[in-house]
């Protein structure tokens, strides 16, 4: 082991480990907040902090069909409502004036499950084959961070906690050896779906330069408002006092009553336009429009994403059993579905960017393992650029494929997030072979 790799940013000394060919400094205060309450930047300290723990997750509830696909498992962290912490992975034998990229990593999971630090969000091979550096955040999920109540509870906490996690990583990245100028906000779906509507805030260029948005449901972010005054009015029993576990609890109740609300009831919990710190929703293009030109983007999705959840159609599986005719039914509505929540969004959200003077490439992701019966999905993504063999090695997901072939797809997968991440430009159309394609708009 060698000595403990220290760090003197602008909040405090900070003492890290080193992990193999990377460094780490975990479970970082970015900032606090009561439950219900706006985020404060989390006060400087004098004492060295020794960030060795892994940032706890906001308490959640399981979902044991994301497990089986992912290989996760169900408290695989503690659960705590003090959340708002971040991970820093760095590259072993960063020079002391090298200044490197920065990606500021946001997790899926609907806004209601995941957690920076899950296993299947390691950021080691990104790190090490690249020579970046990756900032894993936790944030507030479900009714802790994304649900406005008619008493006044206010929307978009898990945003605002999002906010104070870059401008914590604008003071200090340059002294783990990051370049704040250089600063990338990266997440897959909910995660994704952060990155677009933080890039709606006036604040955007300043705390990140590039997004890469990967298979975010923007299909389903307009026409909310209705389904989101249903659901804050189911969950006015919850208190500040309600033991944390129970909020997670009566979150199921609150998501039950999205159903009627149709497609968008998908993903019940998200982003609430005309609260803070988002435009209403008549306003959210001329938003997007006004940041544009100081973000590059990188947006896209997976050819497949509905596959991920159509298994679990009965429907659509007895469908599926008729000869000939179930196959291409279950494709048919794949590609309805996978369109109509991610495609048609993420090709009007690029040609919007690009008209409002921001640079931006669409990519589409094809990879799927061979003969998988979830093909090219939704998360198909994330042991791409998240390898690891030991923790991807009971995902559903992968079944059929080797780990050779999954790490080789990876490899080129990182670099290449790396290298817009980096400003080194995309070629105006280019991809990796049989796995992925991307065109400048």
């Amino acid at each position: 082991m060698n000595a403990e790799p220290s760090f003197s940013p602008p909040c405090g000394p900070v003492t890290g480990w080193q992990d193999g060919e990377v460094v780490r400094a975990t479970g970082i205060p970015y900032a606090t907040a009561g439950r219900f309450q706006p985020p404060v930047s989390a006060p400087d300290w004098t004492e060295a902090l020794a960030a060795t723990s892994l940032s706890p997750a906001c308490p959640q509830g399981p979902v044991p069909f994301l497990d089986d696909i992912l290989g996760t498992r169900y408290g695989e962290l503690p659960g705590s409502e003090d959340c708002q912490r971040l991970s820093i992975t760095m590259p072993a034998g960063l020079a002391a004036d090298e200044r490197v990229p920065v990606m500021v990593w946001l997790h899926g999971g609907s806004y209601t499950s995941g957690s920076g630090d899950l296993a299947i969000f390691d950021p080691r091979a990104l790190v090490a084959e690249n020579r970046v550096i990756v900032v894993s955040v936790t944030y507030r999920l479900g009714l802790f961070g994304y649900l406005a109540t008619g008493t006044g509870r206010p929307a978009n906490l898990g945003l605002l906690d999002q906010l104070e996690a870059f401008r914590w990583v604008q003071r200090n990245i340059g002294a783990f050896g990051g370049d704040p100028g250089r600063v990338t906000a990266f997440g897959q779906s909910a995660g994704g779906d952060a990155v677009a509507h933080l890039m709606a805030t006036p604040e955007a260029p300043a705390l990140f330069q590039r997004a890469i948005i990967q298979s975010a449901p923007l299909g389903i972010t307009r026409g909310r408002e209705k389904m989101s005054t249903a659901m804050g009015i189911a969950a006015e029993t919850v208190s500040e006092d309600t033991p944390a576990m129970d909020v997670v609890a009566i979150e199921g109740h609150v998501s039950q009553v999205a159903r009627k609300f149709g497609l968008i009831a998908a993903m019940p919990f998200g982003t609430q336009y005309g609260h803070a710190p988002l435009p209403p929703e008549s306003g959210i293009e001329a938003a997007w429009n006004a940041t544009a030109p100081g973000i590059e983007v990188l947006i896209g999705h997976t050819s497949d994403e509905a596959r991920l959840f159509l298994p679990r159609n009965r429907a659509l599986n007895r469908l599926a059993r008729i000869p000939v005719l179930g196959a291409a039914s279950v494709r048919a509505v794949n590609w309805a579905v996978t369109e109509a929540v991610y495609g048609r969004s993420a090709r009007k959200f690029a040609r919007r960017h690009a008209q409002a003077g921001g640079s931006a490439y669409s990519y589409v992701l094809s990879w799927a393992a061979p003969g998988n019966v979830y093909g090219a999905a939704h998360t198909v993504d994330l042991p791409l650029l998240f390898g690891n063999k030991q923790t991807w090695a009971g995902a559903g997901l992968l079944a059929g494929a080797s780990w050779e072939e999954i790490n080789a797809q990876g490899r080129d997968l990182r670099a290449l997030w790396a290298r817009f991440a980096a400003g080194d430009g995309l070629d105006s159309r280019g991809g990796l072979p049989g796995a992925l394609r991307y065109h400048a708009v």
